[in-house]
């Protein structure tokens, strides 16, 4: 038996089921302090039924029916995903368009962090040499280059936090004309320029791939640093393209070829070591939101508080973008009354439009989202798990819509528009020039990034115990009514200004826990 006081959590008044909240679940027979009993034994975060429900009756949390019941459901009994009919998904016409009008907020004023300004006006939160890669076939080349610049190049410029190589499985052996290629291929360009790496592009190419340096980094794409990389004069001045091709004759044998990389990195690394953290408003951080490893208490705890802190970014000027189109797509009548203006929802609609054609083609829908782990941590189906992600956007109006790989040009909350994937989805939010990351998690995920710090919010206590050494925040404290959501989105906009600065690392950068990067590629393999 549990020595906490039998505790459930409602989501709204007209909800008819709870989750319970108590460490390890509540035995069969446990008696609520309002006087209900529970039927069966419930686990932590499962559904519990606060009346008795009719067979065919909808089943509500969020104030939204989230399921019908496939059978009698008695006060008290648990309510889990195998007793639940799902709800078709809402049509793409007759949506509320920009109707929500929120009142202004006040701005938020005064909170700088300190950051390495770009001559593009773009602001990074690490000073990074990138290498970009045009095919998958170079990777275990550069990746013994990295290794070896690390070791004997990075001690020498101390201002260089690190040397990454931008992996990725593309470049050859696809349709690279097809529909859907051009994702692919502006997500690399775009993570290739990300504020991070500071306007330093170095490319490492095979030769013969399909995707050539010049079509991944047009004339034109690449910004100009300094003399020593600009191709022309004048009017006319472009950047040249630093690319190290492996197939050029001039290498002969492998060290040969990781010579010639790690003497190209070397002018980059020059370059960035003279860089200097400067003041800049809080206004200059591009922050990425993000959930996975979900549990029914992540739209209970740590999203609320990543949207009362999306809030609080948007009120400093910055930039916030939520994405994962099938975990938001059963809320799309939220999201496009909230659209700052008729355009932007039109926007948000050919997104989701695309997707469920996307998702047809494959012969799924978006009931192919929800995890094993989702449905053991209280996710009955995609319906809830969709309400609770879209509380990481906040209150405030949508103010501008991105499609997959494109780069972020304006300010507020945007939707940009990803599969719902971990990987994938962060790959891409890189690619809209992204600077840091907030990621959400109630199963438990050591999920990072190496091209920019991921801040991991976990959504229980009991995970926040066990994983202390990999969460940077504790979103239980809400459940437990410790803290309240205002209390750890605060918490979380300091700890984002303080990550921002390099004042503090995440667990991610402490243990140097980096995921892949996935690149979206809706196109056919040939």
């Amino acid at each position: 038996m549990t020595t906490q006081a039998p505790l459930y959590i409602t989501m709204h008044e007209a909800d008819n089921v709870a989750i319970v909240a108590n460490d390890g679940g509540l035995p069969a027979g446990t008696v609520f302090p309002c006087g209900l009993t529970l039927v069966d034994k419930v686990p932590q975060a499962h559904k519990v039924a606060l009346v008795d429900i009719s067979e065919g009756a909808p089943v509500r949390r969020y104030n939204v029916t989230i399921g019908y019941a496939a059978q009698p459901l008695a006060r008290g009994s648990w309510v889990h995903e195998r007793l639940l009919k799902m709800p078709a998904a809402r049509e793409l016409e007759g949506l509320p368009i920009a109707t929500v009008k929120p009142p202004p907020q006040e701005p938020l004023e005064g909170y700088t962090f300190e950051g390495y300004r770009n001559l593009d006006g773009s602001v990074g939160t690490r000073n990074i040499l990138a290498i970009t890669q045009t095919v998958q076939c170079v990777a275990g080349v550069t990746d013994f280059a990295v290794q070896r610049i690390k070791a004997e190049l990075l001690p020498k410029y101390p201002h260089v936090d690190d040397v990454v190589a931008l992996e990725h499985t593309y470049g050859c052996g696809v349709a690279i004309d097809a529909p859907g290629a051009e994702i692919p291929i502006r997500t690399l360009r775009n993570i290739s320029l990300n504020p991070n790496f500071g306007g330093e592009v170095m490319v490492v190419s095979l030769g013969c791939e399909k995707l050539q340096p010049e079509r991944l980094l047009p004339p034109g794409s690449i910004p100009i640093v300094d003399e020593r990389n600009v191709a022309d004069v004048g009017d006319s001045a472009e950047a040249k393209l630093d690319v190290v091709c492996l197939q050029d004759d001039a290498h002969v044998g492998f060290m040969s070829m990781i010579e010639s990389v790690m003497r190209q990195a070397e002018e980059h690394l020059e370059r960035l070591n003279t860089r200097r953290r400067v003041t800049v408003p809080a206004s200059e951080l591009v922050v990425g939101v993000q959930c996975g490893g979900s549990d029914a208490f992540s739209g209970v705890t740590a999203n609320p508080a990543v949207g009362y802190c999306t809030d609080l970014l948007v009120r400093a000027g910055a930039s916030v973008m939520f994405s994962e189109v099938t975990e938001v797509r059963d809320g799309i009548d939220q999201l496009t009354s909230r659209a700052s203006t008729p355009e932007v929802a039109e926007a948000m609609i050919r997104e989701m439009a695309w997707y469920d054609a996307y998702l047809d083609k494959g012969r799924v829908d978006r009931s192919a989202n929800t995890t094993p782990g989702n449905k053991k941590g209280g996710l009955s189906n995609i319906v809830e798990k969709a309400m609770g992600s879209i509380v990481k956007s906040g209150s405030a109006p949508i103010s501008g819509v991105i499609s997959p790989g494109e780069k972020l040009k304006q300010k507020g909350l945007i939707y940009a528009a990803t599969p719902a994937s971990d990987f994938i989805c962060g790959t891409l939010q890189l690619a809209a020039g992204m600077n840091l990351h907030v990621f959400t998690t109630g199963r438990g995920t050591p999920y990072g990034l190496a091209e920019v710090p991921v801040i991991k919010v976990a959504t229980r206590a009991d995970l926040a115990r066990r994983w202390h050494d990999l969460m940077d925040i504790n979103a239980g404290t809400i459940a437990t009514g410790e803290k309240t959501i205002a209390d750890v989105g605060w918490e979380m906009f300091q700890l984002m200004l303080d990550v921002a600065s390099g004042r503090k690392k995440t667990w991610a950068e402490h243990w140097k826990l980096h995921n892949a990067l996935v690149l979206f590629n809706p196109a056919p393999v040939t």
